[in-house]
């Protein structure tokens, strides 16, 4: 059925993308057994019409934003940001600021407090709120 609607309507697939993550989210907070959180970030964008071009394939240097920035949201309870020791504040300040994909790796060590070589503080998303 996305598929179908993603051939009729690009508008729609987005719409069905906030419609999934709010209800995974609902999921969540609707539990209390388990300290939660949620990532979810694209691997790459996708032109879905825009100025014409419907694919996602460019060659990064000419390929319009909307193939090069995609969405990421993360979500995490009250538990779990207490657990990890995270200033709530100031991750809500940082939140509009320009992350990539290089972020990822390091801020899901950090999140998760994996004690490893291959964690780099400079990379993690949330190392500066860390109290």
């Amino acid at each position: 059925m996305a598929i179908r609607i993603w051939l009729i309507s690009p508008g729609n697939v987005r719409l069905l993308y906030f419609e999934l993550v709010d209800s995974l989210i609902s999921a969540l907070k609707s539990q209390s057994q388990y300290s939660a959180a949620m990532l979810y970030v694209a691997d790459h964008g996708e032109s879905l019409g825009e100025n014409g071009v419907y694919l996602h394939g460019l060659p990064y240097s000419i390929a319009p934003r909307e193939q090069t920035h995609v969405p990421m949201t993360w979500w995490l309870d009250k538990d779990f940001v207490g657990s990890t020791g995270l200033d709530n504040d100031c991750l809500y300040k940082n939140a509009d600021d320009t992350y990539s994909h290089a972020n990822l790796f390091s801020s899901i060590l950090g999140l998760m407090q994996v004690a490893t070589s291959a964690y780099k503080p400079d990379q993690d998303i949330t190392s500066a709120c860390r109290a």
